[in-house]
């Protein structure tokens, strides 16, 4: 046996514990939205088949792929921009600077949530700051639309990109830079021709991490967003709690999950093959 593999080995032995611990959590009530979906012993797919077919459930779902879509960009062109900055820095002032970034992880997205309700609302701090300057009353529209789900989300997935580009762009030889710049290049074909590519396993990493978890957000669309800005997280909510159909809930979960493993699995073998 060669040393990758009992490297492995002594991997899966400490890490088998915590896999079945989790395995006991999640796989349980993962079973029974399954066995829900289905209404239970009966086996049918009534309820797939309703939810398929429905106007709000194709609605809801465009609405979700679009805010994902979009918030996903949003963090990853602004996380990229930071995590640019931070690989130029010293590794003192790198160190204090990522402290900065890991604070939003320090804050409940609840309190988050209502200190944007503050900032973006029509009496908020950039309604009043607006009017204060142009001497009028203005009150765009940035909250319960689609607009404040954007800020919520970008807010929330901006440290996610960060830590995997950072650690692509920390790990190219600063060499390369130096023969490039050796050979007449400036610093915008540097960028373009080195830094870019070479930086691309941290910035599909990010894309694909922030895509999936933005998929199953569900407190800030339900609090930043409006009802027309709903994602599939908020429609089980609503089969749940106010229609009580438990279901089609079930049914919406498992269409969820479905989509996560589209883009997660993909993400987990592309890790694998570089470990």
């Amino acid at each position: 046996m060669n040393r990758t593999s009992s490297s492995m080995c002594a991997q899966a032995v400490f890490m088998s514990p915590a896999a079945m611990i989790a395995a006991a959590i999640v796989l349980p009530p993962l079973f029974y939205v399954f066995f829900t979906s289905v209404h239970g012993s009966a086996l049918s797919l009534a309820a797939f088949s309703a939810v398929l077919t429905s106007t709000l459930f194709r609605q809801t779902l465009s609405s979700t792929l679009i805010i994902a879509g979009l918030s996903s960009v949003l963090s990853l062109l602004l996380g990229s921009v930071v995590a640019l900055h931070l690989a130029r820095q010293p590794a003192r002032r790198r160190t204090g600077l990522m402290v900065l970034v890991l604070v939003p992880f320090w804050t409940s997205v609840l309190v988050k949530c209502f200190a944007f309700t503050i900032i973006l609302g029509r009496e908020g701090i950039i309604n009043s700051m607006l009017s204060w300057i142009f001497d009028t009353k203005i009150q765009l529209p940035l909250l319960l639309n689609l607009v404040g789900i954007l800020v919520g989300m970008t807010n929330y997935l901006i440290p996610l990109v960060v830590l995997p580009v950072l650690s692509s762009l920390l790990a190219i030889d600063g060499t390369i830079y130096r023969a490039a710049s050796l050979m007449g290049a400036k610093p915008a074909r540097i960028f373009w021709t080195v830094t870019v590519p070479m930086s691309l396993p941290g910035v599909f990493a990010a894309l694909l991490s922030i895509f999936v978890l933005s998929l199953g957000s569900f407190v800030l669309p339900a609090l930043l967003g409006g009802g027309r800005d709903a994602m599939l997280s908020n429609l089980v909510d609503f089969y749940n709690r106010q229609v009580l159909d438990w279901p089609k809930a079930s049914a919406i979960s498992v269409v969820l999950l479905g989509m996560a493993l589209i883009f997660a699995v993909p993400l987990a073998l592309w890790r694998r093959r570089k470990v």
